[in-house]
């Protein structure tokens, strides 16, 4: 009998956790279809792809594996260099290796789009599901992070899919494994995983919600071991960067102070998420957490593991990404904001409200897309001089953060990036449209009576 029970109580914790989900259109609107399936080819072909930084020792990496059967000892995990393996074969026929490794990303993200709609098709509304991929891809720090080949992208999608099969009670094996592999692939975000997992073994008070990350940290080590002879060896050991004016400079691993790194991951102009994913500055809005309510499993998961990064990376000495176009670490963050922003433009079109704050956090979250795509680092070159002697310059002054550079020294375009920057603008309009209708009717009945305008002398 207490068996019985035992498994039932099992399955109902199974079941799905997003049964108070509103059921809305299970198919997007023939025009959001249209913008993100060009969207797609626009950044597959468009947007300026390279290899850049830390890429080419991820490039270098794989290319050993394939072609000399080798395993490198670099501090980068190969999960997502094996991952993008078929691609860099395929390179090898049609255009090159190089070329395929720099638009990974983007195929990445797409068979991530494509696999939440198929596993959200009845659960979410199709149009707030469309609104939150177009400001993903256009209008979000992630537009950036699709240039080249960088790590992150891969493990903000399998982190975000994992969650979405989590809460959604579909396949909680196959979920907690995608989370996995995406921080196997980052294993600074080990502490972000531990967190989720510890919200579900209170919640469920099960000791075996833990197992995650176990396994992760025994992956992890296993690859460690393999590669570089330890289980407990990073190949960080030793790291530091070049000793400047800063007092905290020169000093090795985790060795930055942890109120200055959250200050400075959280507000700082040139790495700041505040400015980087201005949608985060939403959820402590009671309408918007009102509006998340039936997304609330989803919704906290995602910010668990985001609190997770920044707990980690506020005390590393590097916690500003080295030489990159904003932080770089935390292309996670994109989703969330992306989500809260995304909540509040589709509730202001159903209801014909206004939302000035939403459009004035949409406008500057699409100068974040499209900064991010027209962003040219050789233009930011002179922080890497003298020993990266002024490199701080580029984490807290706006005139030379990358986010706000092109306002004081506007970069070249090319056809193609231009093509991009129109696209993106279209994009912009169509989200904003409905929101500043709404602006303009309220202003309309605000306007002042004709006795009132009287009234005044000079």
């Amino acid at each position: 009998m207490g068996h019985r029970l035992s498994h039932q109580q099992d399955e109902l914790e199974r079941r799905p956790r997003f049964h108070t989900w509103k059921r809305g259109r299970r198919a997007a609107p023939l025009v959001d279809q249209v913008l993100i399936g060009v969207g797609f080819a626009v950044l597959f072909f468009l947007l300026p792809h390279a290899l850049v930084g830390d890429d080419f020792t991820r490039f270098a990496d794989i290319e050993t594996l394939i072609h000399h059967g080798q395993l490198s000892n670099s501090q980068f995990s190969l999960v997502m260099p094996l991952a993008s393996a078929p691609f860099l074969l395929l390179g090898e026929l049609i255009r090159s290796p190089d070329w395929w490794a720099a638009r990974f990303n983007v195929i990445v993200v797409a068979a991530g789009v494509l696999a939440a709609f198929r596993l959200l098709r009845g659960r979410m509304d199709a149009g707030l599901l469309a609104k939150l991929v177009l400001l993903l891809l256009f209008m979000s720090f992630l537009t950036n992070r699709l240039r080249d080949y960088n790590a992150e992208v891969f493990t903000a999608t399998a982190v975000a899919l994992g969650i979405v099969l989590l809460v959604t009670g579909r396949r909680g094996f196959i979920g907690w494994t995608a989370i996995v592999i995406g921080v196997v692939n980052a294993p600074a975000t080990l502490v972000g995983l531990l967190l989720i997992t510890g919200s579900e073994a209170v919640r469920r008070r099960r000791l075996r919600c833990l197992t995650p990350v176990v396994v992760a940290a025994a992956l992890i080590m296993v690859e460690a071991w393999a590669r570089r002879g330890g289980p407990l060896v990073t190949g960080y050991e030793g790291n530091h960067g070049f000793k400047t004016i800063l007092p905290y400079s020169g000093k090795a691993g985790f060795s930055y102070p942890f109120l200055l790194g959250v200050l400075s991951i959280l507000f700082s102009f040139g790495r700041g998420l505040l400015f980087f994913t201005p949608g985060i500055a939403l959820w402590p809005s009671s309408r918007t957490r009102r509006l998340a309510q039936p997304y609330r499993p989803a919704t906290v998961l995602m910010l668990l593991f985001l609190c997770g990064q920044v707990l980690v990376y506020a005390k590393w000495w590097a916690w500003y990404g080295g030489l990159s176009w904003g932080p770089r670490f935390f292309v996670f963050a994109a989703i969330p904001s992306s989500l809260f922003i995304a909540l509040r433009l589709h509730a202001a079109a159903n209801s014909r409200r206004t939302d000035p704050l939403v459009l004035l956090l949409l406008s500057l979250s699409a100068w974040v897309g499209i900064s991010g795509a027209i962003g040219d680092p050789t233009t930011l070159g002179f922080c890497a001089n003298d020993q990266y002697a002024l490199e701080s310059m580029c984490w807290y002054t706006p005139e030379f953060s990358s986010l706000w550079h092109p306002l004081v020294q506007f970069p070249t375009l090319t056809t193609s990036v231009t093509i991009v920057v129109i696209y993106s603008t279209i994009v912009f309009a169509y989200l904003a449209a409905p929101a500043v209708a709404g602006l303009g009717r309220a202003l309309i009945a605000r306007r002042p009576s004709a006795e009132w305008a009287k009234s005044w002398r000079f």
